[in-house]
């Protein structure tokens, strides 16, 4: 597979870095809202879980909040 060179303009590069200084601030807070969402979900999964009926809920729970950690994490 080749690459392709993208020319740009000298006037649109300042346009460009600013749009992707954005995008990566967005995926970074993204990433890091999903880490903490996940370790929140796997929190609730284990105090749900202590009791014998809750653990039909708090397991799926943890299982969600440990692969929104995993997700955020990679």
């Amino acid at each position: 597979m080749t690459q392709k060179s993208h020319s740009l303009a000298w006037i649109a590069w300042p346009v460009t870095a600013l749009w992707r200084l954005l995008a990566t601030i967005v995926e970074m807070v993204g990433r890091f809202v999903a880490m903490v969402l996940g370790l929140v979900l796997m929190l609730v999964g284990v105090l749900v879980s202590l009791t014998i009926v809750g653990a039909i809920v708090g397991v799926p729970l943890f299982i969600v909040g440990a692969l929104l950690t995993l997700r955020g994490i990679l």
